[in-house]
C-alpha cells in the first residue's frame, strides 16, 4: 500500500539524484536502479524521512509479503488479504532465515497474488484461510503443500510464524523451505506446528524474542554522517591518470 505523499517523495528522490530507472517488482516493491554508490546514504536519508524502510530485496530473510486487494476492493475477495499480508509483514519484518522466504496472501482461490508457489502462501476462502508451504517458482517449480486450514487471521499468523521459526532452527544454510521439507517431511512439520499447541507457542515465543534484537531497517544507520565515508570514492583515479 502507498499514498500520493509517498509517491511524491519517491519522485522527488528520483529527480534529485537523477536515478535512471524505477520499476515495480514482482514482489510489489519499488526498485530504484542505477543509483551512484556515493549517493546511497543521502538517498536512504531522504527516503527515511518520508517513512520508507528498505525492501530487503537480496537478504537471506523475509521478503515483502505479496497480496491482492482482497475483499475491500474486489468482488471476488473473501477476506482482507491486504490487511493480513501487512500484519504478517510487520510482525516478521527484519527476520533472517537460512535462505530467502517469500510469502503471499490471495483473497480468493483465483490466486492473483500467486500464493501457491511461495515458501508460505495463504489462500483466503469463505470459511477461513488455507495455508500452504514449500512452494517454488524459480529454477525449480513446485506447488505448495497444504499445512493446515484455519478459521481466523490470528491462527493463520501463528501457524505462519511457527513454521518459519521451525525452518530457521532446523534448515541448513541456503536451503529454501521446499528443499528442507523434502528432507524432514511435511508430517514432521505438521506434528510440531499444527498438532502440538504447546510447541507452536514455544516456537512463536522464540521468534518474538529474536525480533527484539534484530534491526528492522539495516540501511538506516548508513544514512548517518559517520557511515557516509564508506560510500565515498577514495580518490578520483581518472583525474590522476589524466594529470
Amino acid at each position: 500500500m502507498t499514498s500520493s505523499a509517498e509517491l511524491r517523495a519517491i519522485a522527488d528522490v528520483v529527480d534529485k539524484f537523477d536515478i535512471p530507472a524505477v520499476k515495480v517488482t514482482g514482489g510489489q516493491r519499488i526498485d530504484m536502479l542505477g543509483i551512484r554508490k556515493q549517493d546511497l546514504p543521502a538517498v536512504w536519508a531522504d527516503l527515511g524521512k518520508a517513512g520508507f524502510v528498505s525492501g530487503q530485496a537480496y537478504a537471506k530473510g523475509l521478503r515483502t509479503v505479496k497480496t491482492c486487494v482482497g475483499s475491500d476492493w474486489c468482488r471476488f475477495g473473501t477476506q482482507d488479504s491486504t490487511g493480513l499480508g501487512i500484519r504478517i509483514e510487520k510482525f516478521m519484518w527484519g527476520s533472517w532465515t537460512p535462505a530467502k522466504v517469500k510469502m503471499a496472501v490471495s483473497g480468493c482461490p483465483r490466486n492473483c497474488a500467486e500464493a501457491t508457489c511461495k515458501d508460505v502462501g495463504i489462500i483466503c476462502v469463505d470459511s477461513g484461510y488455507e495455508i500452504g508451504v514449500g512452494g517454488a517458482a524459480g529454477m525449480d517449480l513446485k506447488e505448495v503443500e497444504r499445512l493446515a486450514k484455519v478459521a481466523t487471521e490470528g491462527e493463520a499468523i501463528d501457524l505462519t510464524v511457527a513454521f518459519v521459526q521451525l525452518y530457521r532452527e532446523h534448515a541448513r544454510y541456503l536451503d529454501r523451505p521446499y528443499r528442507w521439507l523434502a528432507k524432514v517431511g511435511l508430517d514432521w512439520v505438521r506434528a510440531r506446528v499444527v498438532e502440538d499447541p504447546e510447541n507452536r507457542a514455544a516456537l512463536i515465543a522464540r521468534f518474538d524474542l529474536s525480533q527484539g534484537v534484530y534491526q528492522r531497517d539495516p540501511w538506516a544507520d548508513r544514512a548517518t554522517r559517520q557511515a557516509q565515508a564508506d560510500f565515498a570514492p577514495l580518490a578520483d583515479l581518472t583525474k590522476e591518470v589524466a594529470e
